[in-house]
């Protein structure tokens, strides 16, 4: 498949499709049960780079870590990058994914001047925010339900270096967290917090980063990949290795005042381990991450840390931000002002679910949301709630593509 294709490769009579880049969404938003994925991973090239400028045009294929080792080199770095760089520039579009600087730069949608959609019928539409405006709102965050985005062009960042100047600042409690970040934020424009999540009191370590600027000398590095070869029968993630995991990690040493550290391991610290998931057995794990607005977001935290730490299940990596206030450029993009909670839960049936509808009627009541890219368990209600845009969505929604998530949440409740 390229782009020079007239139509797209549909599946017979009335059957759907949806585009699936490289799988590292936590739910099924890429998948389509009983139907067809469309593999996008073969529109890989790169078009156009203007390192004058920072622009760059590429098909929706393209791995963010093929990207970056192409740009970097040359004084860039993209303006929003998620915790793991092995994604498609396409999923990054239809997902409006975010980073660690939200609060300074925005999400991906925020950078995204221009892309080409190829609906199922062979048209194509060149979208921006200024010629089919709609459309480009859409599909930005609108989870590859309008069609499959062909190529994007988006704007980068310049750096001096590969190398990030980070510090880390250890906090006991959540209202010491809040009163750090706000701090931090002023200061630095990548911050991002570790909680413990074993304990009512929050306690966690915060990392402020920022790029480095020209050095007089770069210290080595290299890339170093572990790897879980096989599929676990069980869980390596219970109550004690929890305790025992937090302690040490809370309690590790931290290098004094600000240090120089490469950019792979500060935004991407899981792509160190391949297959890490398999720590979590066969029965998988349930990623949730939600958003809660900022005039709640300290109480509404506080009590989803009291339903996790009173539930002995814990979470092995539990990730608190904030959101800035620019508005997102997607119908259906979640990332918006507050604060951010991610969190991994292994699947222990009935025990966790429940956990996660307590989880869900905090979120609720705060007039918060959960992230479709990281869910597989949300009701339609709660889709419906946290997504007010969702109606306006449906003009726009390709008639041949669907998921499994999309399904799911417009599924008839009883």
């Amino acid at each position: 498949m390229r782009t020079r294709n007239d139509r797209l490769p549909l599946p017979p009579g009335d059957e759907t499709c949806i585009p699936f880049g490289n799988g590292r969404s936590y739910g099924d938003v890429c998948l389509n049960p009983g139907a067809t994925v469309l593999r996008t991973r073969a529109l890989d090239h790169l078009i156009a780079f203007d390192r004058a400028c920072g622009r760059v045009t590429c098909e929706s294929g393209m791995l963010l870590a093929d990207l970056l080792e192409l740009v970097v080199p040359q004084g860039w770095f993209p303006a929003a990058t998620p915790g793991t760089r092995f994604v498609t520039l396409g999923g990054c579009v239809a997902n409006d994914v975010h980073g660690k600087n939200h609060h300074d730069t925005g999400s991906f949608g925020n950078h995204v001047r221009s892309f080409e959609l190829l609906r199922s019928d062979g048209q194509r539409l060149t979208c921006s925010a200024e010629h089919n405006a709609d459309w480009f709102a859409a599909t930005i965050g609108g989870l590859g339900l309008t069609g499959l985005i062909t190529q994007v062009t988006f704007d980068l960042l310049p750096v001096s270096n590969p190398f990030m100047i980070t510090q880390g600042y250890r906090f006991a409690t959540l209202d010491e967290f809040w009163r750090l970040n706000a701090c931090a934020e002023r200061e630095w424009p990548y911050t991002v917090a570790w909680i413990d999540c074993t304990r009512h009191s929050g306690r966690g370590i915060l990392f402020a980063g920022q790029h480095a600027p020209p050095q007089p000398e770069l210290p080595p590095w290299k890339d170093h990949h572990r790897d879980v070869p096989v599929d676990l029968p069980f869980s390596c993630i219970n109550s004690l290795s929890l305790r025992v995991f937090n302690e040490v990690y809370y309690r590790q040493k931290l290098p004094r005042g600000r240090h120089l550290t490469h950019y792979v391991p500060y935004f991407y610290p899981l792509d160190a381990v391949k297959n890490w998931n398999r720590i979590y057995g066969t029965r998988g794990f349930y990623q949730y991450q939600c958003v809660l607005p900022p005039q709640v977001s300290a109480d509404g935290i506080a009590d989803m840390m009291r339903q996790i730490a009173g539930s002995g299940m814990g979470s092995f990596l539990a990730v608190l931000k904030t959101f800035g206030s620019r508005p997102a450029s997607g119908m259906l993009s979640f990332p918006r002002p507050g604060a951010t909670l991610a969190l991994d839960f292994p699947n222990l049936g009935e025990k966790t679910l429940r956990l996660l509808n307590r989880l869900d009627s905090i979120v609720a009541s705060s007039g918060g949301a959960l992230y479709p890219a990281k869910d597989a368990r949300m009701s339609g209600a709660m889709f419906r709630r946290g997504f007010p845009q969702w109606e306006k969505m449906l003009a726009f929604i390709d008639p041949r593509f669907s998921s499994g998530f999309w399904r799911r949440v417009n599924e008839p409740e009883g």
